[in-house]
């Protein structure tokens, strides 16, 4: 053997080490845009910001009552409980009102959208006649037609006590006795639930509900005279099982009898022999195959997220856990369902008009401190063979965080993807912020994140987090927008989104129906605000898909699927799925930017739905830009109706 051979194998682990060095640093390093790139991208953009509540007072309460347990940490569980949704609460097919939780006061209010006409006076949900402990606090509202008779209904979750569904009174005008109150659940167990979303999950055309929730149930938080052994922390960091149960519950009867009803049934299996539990932030549902059934993403604080793959039929709900394969170059935590992130917000968005589905999730990424990563799940096959996979158990997604430029965003809350200037592409929003003060609280955080998981379910032992101190309570709002090259940028600034409040829930519509969605931006402590759509906007196609309700009334067809030919020979997909994320429920409509296509006549659209008996149908249809009002009738076919 030659000495120049010996020396090249004498090497070899040396150039090895150093091969791994230099790919994780090019996997570590950040990318940049250019100034003139960065305009471009921000250029369309501009939104003013018009108030929801009342202004912020030096007096308002910031801090919550809570459990003695939890004296010492209470601003960190004080942290959530703003919420919004854009919908209809005057049975008309424009979603122009919005429902808004404000911790100030844990109140939720139901108000037309600012730009649109004041149609009538705000007022409050209140679940007059059922108990109400007084440790009980809204967090999120979520509204849907439960009993699919054409008025819109609100489900307001809490942390002290199980759901209540408001039902709406039909063609009474909106008020507060225009929602009835009724529960979910007999007996209103204690819960905390921090999300809620609806779909038709197991295929037999009416909607369900599934409830995710926090703290352990039983436990409460917020009642300062509480002393129980179930008011516990997380046990681990990165992979904690003792929050609260995730739930199912089926339709089962929406008939009005002495007043507007629905009624639904807990399935305590469907995910399961043993419902999971854990720290549950945000869920979100999309059919990912194509299937019919949708999937259901658990995004968890404190433990790995959950891609449910959808196993249902009629009658009989069923899930099971579906996880994806780590490769050479791929982060540990950087698998779906295998990540020790701090999961608290997800979105579905179609970000290169594939025609499939990405899945955005948000976590704390913040610089010098928990620097973790968002998470922008890109699907690596084509959809039948997605679905051949899921069934097998395995999620064939790679993450491209860094290369699109959105891993990194402060502490993260609720995300959303929208396409606001309707170049055809969507934008990218994060909700971000903890615990707003003047005193950081970082390094103590830091050494909590660092210890021994035998002691971090007990509350004694963490840190302070007291009024007046400051966790990432001054992170900005982004606002990511694609480049010419695939990669997004934030301009958050340059579009006038650049909150620094402490915000939780994003709720998109088109609440003027001018062809330009605006949003809610509901926020922790502080106003709430609707951020109206000025940008530089480009044709679109707007699609209110509903389904046959009690005449002249629809209901949104929660699940259905459109999909756009484009002309250029592409498809682009959304589906009606409002209620994704944390704390922000958008509305049940779907707006396609067509961007610069040359527009020669109508567009070729695909539409798929159930109807009430849970058939499944398809038709496509040549539709004109604009908004759209079409009824899905039971025989298969479409009919457009005046808006």
């Amino acid at each position: 053997m030659s000495s120049l051979t010996r020396f090249a194998r004498s090497q070899a682990p040396k150039a090895a080490a150093l091969g791994c060095c230099l790919a994780a640093f090019a996997l570590a390093v950040p990318y940049t845009v250019s100034a003139a790139d960065r305009d471009a991208a921000a250029a369309p953009f501009h939104f003013a910001a018009a108030p929801l509540n009342a202004p912020d007072q030096s007096d308002d309460r910031r801090v919550r009552p809570v459990a003695p347990a939890f004296h010492h940490i209470r601003s960190w569980i004080s942290s959530v409980g703003a919420g919004a949704g854009v919908f209809s609460a005057d049975g008309a097919n424009e979603s122009r009102d919005v429902c808004l939780v404000d911790p100030r006061t844990d109140t939720v209010t139901v108000r037309t959208a600012p730009h649109t006409k004041d149609r009538y006076e705000p007022f409050t949900l209140e679940a007059r006649g059922l108990p109400m402990p007084s440790y009980a606090a809204p967090m999120g509202c979520l509204p849907a037609d439960f009993n699919q008779d054409g008025w819109q209904d609100v489900a307001v979750y809490y942390w002290g006590r199980s759901p209540v569904l408001f039902m709406r009174v039909p063609d009474a005008a909106p008020s507060p006795s225009a929602f009835v109150p009724q529960e979910l659940v007999a007996d209103h167990p204690v819960w905390s639930t921090n999300a809620m979303t609806i779909g038709d999950y197991d295929g037999d055309g009416r909607p369900d509900l599934v409830v995710g929730n926090y703290f352990p149930d039983g436990a409460r938080v917020l009642d300062p005279t509480a002393v129980q052994s179930s008011l516990q922390m997380p046990d681990s960091m990165s992979g904690a099982r003792n929050g609260g149960t995730l739930r199912f519950f089926r339709y089962v009867d929406g008939r009005s009898g002495a007043g507007p009803r629905a009624y639904f049934s807990e399935v305590p299996d469907a995910f399961g022999p043993a419902s999971p539990r854990g720290w549950t932030l945000a869920l979100a549902s999309q059919d990912l195959d194509g299937d019919g059934l949708p999937e259901l993403y658990q995004a968890n604080d404190f433990a790995p997220d959950r891609l449910l793959y959808n196993k249902s039929a009629p009658g009989r709900p069923t899930f099971r856990t579906a996880t994806g394969t780590r490769h050479f170059t791929t982060p540990k935590s950087k698998v779906v369902g295998r990540d020790s992130f701090k999961g608290m917000g997800v979105a579905f968005a179609d970000l290169d008009r594939s025609g499939m589905q990405s899945i955005l999730v948000g976590n704390i990424t913040e610089p010098y401190a928990l620097e973790e990563s968002n998470f922008v799940f890109r699907p690596t096959v084509d959809r039948k063979t997605l679905g051949e996979r899921l069934r097998l158990g395995d999620a064939p997604y790679d993450d491209h965080s860094e290369s699109t430029g959105m891993a990194r965003s402060g502490w993260t809350w609720d995300v959303a993807a929208a396409d606001f200037d309707n170049s055809g592409f969507p934008q990218v929003m994060h909700a971000t912020g903890f615990v707003a003060g003047k005193t950081s609280r970082w390094a103590q955080l830091q050494e909590t994140a660092l210890s021994n998981d035998l002691i971090l379910k007990h509350p004694k032992l963490w840190p302070h987090i007291q009024p007046g101190d400051d966790l990432s309570g001054h992170d900005t709002n982004t606002f990511f927008a694609r480049t010419p090259q695939g990669r997004y940028v934030n301009v958050a600034k340059a579009a006038g989104v650049a909150s620094t409040a402490v915000t939780r829930g994003f709720a998109v519509g088109d609440v003027d129906g001018d062809g330009r969605l605006d949003f809610v931006a509901a926020n922790q402590w502080g106003q709430s605000v609707l951020y109206h759509n000025e940008s530089k906007a480009g044709p679109f196609l707007g699609l209110r898909l509903r389904l046959p309700a009690t005449a002249p009334h629809t209901a949104p067809a929660v699940g259905a699927v459109a999909r756009v030919h484009l002309p250029d020979g592409r498809t682009t997909e959304q589906q009606v799925y409002p209620a994704n994320g944390h704390g922000g429920v958008a509305a049940p409509d779907l707006l396609f930017g067509l961007g610069g296509e040359e527009l020669t006549g109508p567009l070729r659209t695909d539409v798929i739905w159930r109807d009430p008996d849970g058939r499944r149908h398809q038709r496509t249809q040549l539709i004109r830009p604009g908004w759209h009002n079409l009824i899905l009738a039971e025989d298969g076919t479409i009919v457009e109706v005046p808006a």
